[in-house]
């Protein structure tokens, strides 16, 4: 057994900003120290990124498997033999094809119990290519690959969490897809995931409305009285701390959510706008009510920058700190471990407010 948590992070997209923020991330060797690190991908994506950021100091141990991966040491695991063509910014077919090889490995790993975490750098689904069906997104990838499991994206930043009903569907079928049982699923998984996850014994959760002031008691709209209401109601009677549904735009304008472990929101952009103008650059996403532990930085490819030496690894950083915590927290044979982080970025941000 590994003294410390054995966590792989995929590439994802090679012509994003995956690579650049996976290396600088790693750049710190202390991180060694925490967790054995294993990037999936190959080789000489690594050094040309290297070429291309200008990165002289950072060496990589290359293994074929990921039982030959090395403590103390940034562990390349080659998915690949061929060459990759790389062209930063660019949406390419070999972007999707790699990126999908990477995470194929390292998902294979990690349910044969070889990795304790994943951590995944952004892709981009659009050219993502399977076999069966249509790629959605990490998130629904994984949740999948873990039997189909229920969860939940839960975007973290400091003690700002905000967990999401629906996810990656149009906005027009979001009222339609609402049920009390649905909510019920999607509160317990938050409930189970912040005790478990994050050590807090009363969770007290907040459930935003669907429509605008929570449908003003039916005149704009009844899910919040006859879906979300409800639903509150027999969480409450489950005995859990769980309230609402409340109006978004005042809930986050008067920082209600401050008196909150974590916020559900309804859907994607309700809940993803407040949590990216509140923590961008510090935030990450974890996928709560899975068997294993996934996290990702809360940004995409952003190809705009990619190559340009532009991009900010703080949220990967973050990511990767927060898998280790939740493995110390899940994990018997590191919770009593002495090589605690001393702080992490996440334990120390709380909100950044520009305006």
């Amino acid at each position: 057994m590994s003294k410390v948590p054995v966590v792989g992070i995929t590439i994802g997209d090679l012509n994003g900003i995956g690579p650049e923020v996976v290396i600088k991330t790693l750049l710190d060797n202390r991180i060694t120290e925490y967790a054995t690190p294993v990037i999936y991908a190959n080789p000489k994506v690594i050094s040309y990124w290297k070429k291309v950021l200008q990165i002289q100091d950072f060496n990589i141990h290359i293994i074929k498997s990921i039982d030959q991966a090395q403590p103390r040491k940034n562990n390349v695991l080659v998915c690949w033999d061929e060459e990759a063509e790389i062209k930063p910014g660019e949406v390419t077919e070999a972007g999707g094809k790699y990126a999908l090889l990477s995470l194929n490995a390292a998902t294979h790993d990690l349910k044969n119990g070889k990795l304790h975490a994943i951590v995944t750098a952004p892709l981009n689904k659009h050219n993502i290519k399977l076999e069966q069906g249509t790629f959605t997104g990490h998130t629904e990838y994984l949740a999948k690959a873990d039997g189909d499991a229920a969860h939940s994206m839960l975007l973290v930043c400091g003690e700002l969490r905000v967990a999401l009903v629906t996810g990656h569907i149009p906005l027009k079928e979001v009222a339609q897809r609402l049920s009390v049982e649905g909510l019920l699923s999607k509160i317990n998984i938050l409930h189970e995931s912040l005790k478990k996850d994050f050590s807090i014994a009363k969770p007290r959760i907040a459930v935003l409305g669907l429509n605008p002031h929570a449908g003003d008691n039916g005149l704009l709209g009844n899910e919040d009285l006859d879906i979300i209401s409800p639903a509150c109601k027999q969480a409450q009677a489950n005995g859990q701390m769980v309230y609402g549904p409340y109006p978004a735009d005042g809930f986050f304008g008067n920082r209600t959510f401050l008196k909150f472990d974590a916020v559900l929101a309804i859907y994607h952009d309700q809940g993803l706008i407040p949590f990216k103008l509140m923590g961008f650059e510090n935030g990450i996403n974890f996928t709560a009510g899975l068997s294993f532990i996934r996290t990702s930085p809360d940004h995409g490819t952003a190809y705009d920058i990619a190559g340009k030496n532009k991009a900010d690894e703080t949220s990967m950083r973050n990511a990767l700190y927060t898998a280790i915590d939740l493995v110390r927290k899940r994990n018997e044979n590191f919770k009593l471990a002495e090589n605690f982080l001393p702080i992490t970025p996440l334990r120390k941000e709380r909100f950044r407010i520009d305006f």
